[in-house]
């Protein structure tokens, strides 16, 4: 078989997380997954990483889980504030199922530059 091009980015192609293989969320889209993770009642976590390392080990995260957490604009105001603080970072947000005990969602809000 013969890899084209395209079809070679396609395979060879690194995705982060759930919508990796989707083009980029809006901002209007990323407050929706939150809400959505908020509506779940799942509880939101912020992590980041190098690019340069996001591949090769567990990222870090930003402060705790935000446990019982209801504020859309809160979650969206410690993202922005550890993309202040970590411009050149992948940020992701999960949300975490506390009845499967798994994570329900998990996106890249801000790729950083590697």
């Amino acid at each position: 078989m013969q890899v084209t091009s395209e079809m070679g980015d396609y395979v060879t192609k690194h995705t982060l997380e759930t919508f990796g293989f989707l083009p980029k969320f809006s901002q209007d889209e990323v407050y929706k997954q939150i809400a959505y993770v908020l509506a779940q009642g799942w509880t939101p976590a912020i992590e980041h990483e190098h690019p340069s390392k996001a591949f090769n080990h567990y990222w870090t995260m930003w402060k705790l889980p935000f446990f019982g957490e209801q504020d859309l604009g809160h979650v969206v105001a410690e993202l922005e504030a550890c993309h202040r603080k970590y411009p050149d970072h992948h940020i992701r947000l999960l949300g975490y199922d506390n009845y499967t005990q798994s994570q329900g969602l998990a996106f890249v809000v801000y790729e950083g530059r590697g």
